[in-house]
């Protein structure tokens, strides 16, 4: 390395100290460039020189006035099953020209978008462990619904410019979701050109399976509730997600979800959503004395896997359990997802949980 780049580091990692998390950094840019070491060293040295020019270890820290952006167009937000860090992409909120123009107008503002896409990607990377055998990469979700592609060409070019020359292998998986069918065609003309090891990271979803594809690599309780999951943003500020239970609902089912030990004055609240297709839902609590009524807490209703999740709760005046009904026996489409997280304010006693078909 030159002269000048002795004391060079990245994300607060002196690179040449033998630090096993510079091992990580610098293997990324092997692996970026096939292990070709001049190659991988030029990508390196242009890459410190980028980061240096640009400001990026500070850019964290800078205001740069995109409040109205924060959590819609593009944020951190969770962990998908591995513990990666979790990325949200979603730009249809241009597709408002007043919008489009407030942001990408002139060449300015679009130096200053990409100054705080390059501050969300930065803070995702605050997270991650630099260590060998750790989370040293992120999860990449991108919303293609309403994205107004031809507008949206240059500002997303230079963004994959940008990542791809300074943020080697930082991706561990892209997921494409609310795909429209011409973007499945343009893929398969691209595939050919693209490295087995990049294709093997793409996840392509189309509109209505939103829901269960996040499943499969992020847990319902850390999926935001607008694709199908538990999670809201004023969640994440009390503490990790309480953790969800997840039944298969198969068509001609009906499943009974107990919840049982609920002492007098205990107040129970649940959250509930459904990947795949519509199903009917109902809550009941249920006394332990004989004699007691039912009391219907929710009448039975259609829920569809479009809608946020369910959040209710109910204070039982006695003991007794919570019965919630999911009814798929209208159906005989394949098997459905459920989701429940749960929380008892209940003097020490816990409840149990328990499914019955």
């Amino acid at each position: 390395m030159a002269s000048d780049s002795c004391d060079a580091s990245m994300w607060g990692i002196p690179l040449l100290g033998g630090d096993e998390k510079a091992d990580v950094i610098l293997l990324k840019f092997l692996r970026a460039r096939d292990f070709k070491v001049v190659d991988s060293f030029n990508m390196l040295q242009k890459c410190l020189s980028w980061r240096n020019d640009f400001g990026a270890d500070n850019v964290v820290e800078e205001d740069l006035g995109f409040k109205e952006l924060e959590g819609v167009v593009a944020y951190m937000h969770g962990y998908d099953r591995e513990g990666h860090p979790v990325c949200y992409n979603a730009y249809g909120v241009f597709r408002d020209k007043e919008m489009y123009e407030r942001i990408f107008g002139d060449e300015d503002k679009l130096k200053k978008f990409l100054r705080w896409r390059v501050q969300v990607l930065e803070r995702g990377i605050k997270l991650l462990h630099f260590k060998p055998g750790g989370v040293n990469s992120i999860i990449q979700v991108t919303d293609l619904k309403d994205m107004p592609k031809r507008e949206l060409r240059v500002a997303s070019n230079q963004i994959l410019s940008l990542f791809q020359d300074n943020y080697p292998e930082m991706v561990a998986r892209k997921i494409f979701i609310n795909v429209p069918w011409y973007f499945s065609l343009l893929y398969s003309m691209f595939s050919p050109f693209l490295t087995q090891r990049t294709k093997s990271k793409f996840v392509i979803s189309k509109e209505g399976n939103v829901a269960e594809t996040l499943y499969k690599f992020i847990r319902p309780e850390d999926v935001p509730v607008q694709y199908g999951g538990l999670s809201r943003p004023s969640d994440l500020q009390n503490g990790p997600p309480k953790p969800a239970s997840e039944f298969t609902v198969k068509g001609g089912e009906k499943v009974n979800i107990q919840i049982e030990g609920i002492e007098a004055g205990a107040t129970i609240t649940w959250d509930l959503v459904v990947g795949g297709w519509d199903l009917e839902y109902s809550a009941e609590f249920v006394p332990s004395a004989e004699g007691s009524y039912t009391i219907a807490v929710e009448k039975p209703r259609k829920i569809t896997p479009s809608e946020e999740a369910i959040h209710n709760s109910f204070t039982s005046g006695e003991a007794g359990k919570m019965v919630l009904s999911v009814d798929n026996t209208a159906s005989r489409r394949k098997k459905l997802l459920l989701i429940v997280t749960l929380s008892a304010n209940q003097p020490p006693c816990p409840s149990k949980l328990s499914n019955h078909l």
